[in-house]
């Protein structure tokens, strides 16, 4: 994109004032070298998010956008109910409640180094991967209707998961208000036997170590040290998910239409908060965001299991688990009052800081911590929440390394033998049922995530903590 087109703010704030039908001002946060390599339609998708009805404050992008469905992958924007606000699929995401858990070890590199190989094999046979993949677990109606509404609590309930996990689970590892009437026959079928499964695309489970620590203090909050070895898995509501996603759009196109809503672009349908089909939604997409709470529990037990048979004495305890591809019901303050608004996140993750009462007791004088993912095969990062962040992104921050290039792209510059090749040259193993699926999520097809969570320090969205190096990625 080109600079001159934004009122620049200051280093990291790029501002599109408010013009023709656009109810509030478009905000990308980022330096001039990520906001010139963004595509030109997250202009525009900023821009038209900015004209939904009920929209408070801002469009605001992160610095890790990229172009997506209606809403760019990386918007953040809140409505109120009060004011005629709007929910969109778009503005969620296909892939709801996509996020990310990181579970210490108490390990060090040394210790994983000498079965480096044989822990990458037995990671790899046990934890399914790749598109359609499928697990062990196969839900019946009533125990798909029970995970729909228990989300994680479910899992541990069954014995995929440990008690303690929930504390370091947002929302608990619940979330309420969910309504598994609202997900269709044909959603539930397709994850009757996806639970416990990564898929693919850019969902992969790694085995990582501390490199370096950014922040001190907050590390040891985290209990983070340098050269200890963590385990960060990446997936979400699957099957189930994508379906919800797919059929909601098509129902809230004509709810927009019948609501007298203009839509600038097709793809940003919506429904009207307090309308029939807006409640439905929200109650589908709840009990979505319980598949992928369950769906990471069960993958992180996996995990344990698999660890515990080379380090009985390993810890594994949970650092948290957090989403990125959501609509939640939050409080901020709107012209100096608290509002209850309905704040979606797409590709952006919730960002809280000090002091916020969500917050488990053990990290509340801390901050959230906020799990960043890299490309396969770079690094990743453990950011902290900045109470700064609620005036300037309804506290929230970026997700990821976000693409540079399209899937189709990277195919046709990229080899997905070599890259395991590279890769293991460099100490890394790969471990995937896909050559194209390693190729499409080249290192080089995304943006340089140091860049991006350098920027979001800038901006004061999130403060980097600890840099994460890959051994081992599972990947589909």
């Amino acid at each position: 994109m080109d600079p001159a087109r934004f009122t620049r703010v200051d280093a990291m704030t790029w501002r599109i004032e408010p013009s023709g039908p656009m109810r509030v001002p478009a905000i990308i946060y980022a330096d001039e070298d990520l906001i010139r390599g963004m595509d030109d339609k997250v202009y525009d998708q900023a821009v038209n998010v900015a004209v939904l009805p009920g929209i408070v404050t801002a469009s605001y992008v992160m610095p890790d956008a990229h172009w997506g469905y209606g809403f760019p992958i990386g918007g953040v924007a809140a409505f109120d109910a009060d004011d005629g606000g709007v929910v969109s699929a778009g503005g969620v995401g296909f892939d709801i409640s996509c996020g990310l858990r990181t579970i210490l070890t108490g390990l060090k590199l040394a210790d994983i180094r000498p079965v480096q190989q044989a822990l990458a094999d037995a990671l790899y046979r046990e934890i399914p991967a790749g598109i359609g993949s499928k697990g062990a677990i196969t839900l019946e109606q009533a125990e798909m209707d029970a995970m729909l509404t228990g989300g994680a609590r479910w899992a541990i309930e069954r014995g995929w998961g440990e008690a303690h996990d929930l504390e370091r689970i947002e929302e608990q590892g619940v979330q309420k208000d969910a309504k598994p009437e609202c997900v269709s026959e044909r959603a539930k079928e397709r994850q009757r036997r996806q639970m416990g499964t990564l898929g693919s695309g850019n969902h992969y489970l790694e085995v990582q170590v501390v490199a370096d620590i950014l922040d001190p203090d907050a590390a040891k909050a985290f209990h983070l040290s340098k050269d200890e070895v963590v385990v960060t898995i990446h997936c979400g509501s699957r099957g189930l998910g994508h379906q919800i996603g797919s059929e909601y759009l098509k129902e809230m196109t004509v709810a927009a239409k019948a609501a007298g809503i203009g839509l600038p672009d097709r793809e940003l349908a919506c429904a009207p908060i307090s309308s029939e089909v807006g409640q439905r939604y929200l109650g589908a997409m709840r009990a979505a965001v319980n598949c992928a709470l369950a769906n990471r529990e069960i993958l992180g037990h996996y995990a344990r299991q698999v660890i515990r048979r080379f380090f009985p004495n390993a810890a594994l305890d949970l650092l948290f688990d957090v989403s990125h591809n959501t609509c939640k019901v939050e409080s901020h303050r709107v012209d100096g009052n608290p509002k209850e608004l309905f704040v979606h996140r797409k590709g952006a993750t919730r960002a809280l800081g000090p002091g916020h009462s969500n917050l488990p007791e053990a990290l509340r004088a801390t901050g959230q911590p906020v799990l960043i993912g890299g490309s396969m095969g770079t690094s990743s990062y453990i950011l902290v929440g900045l109470a700064g962040s609620e005036t300037k992104s309804f506290g929230s921050a970026c997700h990821g390394a976000g693409r540079a290039l399209s899937r189709h792209a990277a195919l046709k510059q990229w080899s997905g033998r070599k890259i395991v090749d590279d890769l293991a040259a460099q100490g890394i193993l790969i471990r995937s049922p896909s050559s194209r699926g390693v190729a499409e999520e080249a290192p080089g097809a995304y943006k340089d995530v140091g860049a991006v969570v350098a920027a979001a320090e800038q901006a004061g969205l999130a403060r980097r903590v600890a840099q994460l190096r890959p051994l081992i990625c599972i990947k589909g």
